[in-house]
This record gives C-alpha cells, structure tokens and sequence, in this order.
C-alpha cells in the first residue's frame, strides 16, 4: 500500500473528526481576532487566548473520549 493510499484511506475514515477539528479552531480564533479587534487588548492576553484554545480542544476531546467509554 503507497503512502497516497494510506493517507486516502485515513482521510476516509476521520473526515467527520477532522471537520469537527477545523470548525472549532476557526471558531475559537475568529472569536479571539474579533473580541481582541474589539477590546485592543495587550499583545500577551491575545498570545495567552489563544494558547488556552489548544488547551480547550484537549479538554473537550478528552472529556468527549471519557464520555463515550462510559457508555
């Protein structure tokens, strides 16, 4: 099997993971952009929100993980 193929079968396999992915981080740094344009906030709070998206997506994921292997 070729590296396309692979990455063509993973792709398949994840698409709907990977769109839930993409939503939230273009929602999380429109969010930010818009409210920092709004309050011009210092350089490091912007920095600092956008660090805790990486964190919240971690959370999210985690606790959606720990949710379904409950069930």
């Amino acid at each position: 099997m070729s590296q396309i193929d692979r990455l063509v079968e993973y792709v398949g396999e994840n698409r709907w993971e990977m769109l839930t992915d993409l939503a939230f981080a273009i929602a999380w740094v429109t969010i930010v952009s818009v409210l920092f344009d709004v309050v011009d906030g210092p350089q490091w709070a912007y920095y600092l929100f956008m660090f805790s998206g990486v964190l919240a997506y971690f959370l999210l994921y985690g606790m959606s993980e720990a949710a379904i292997e409950r069930e």
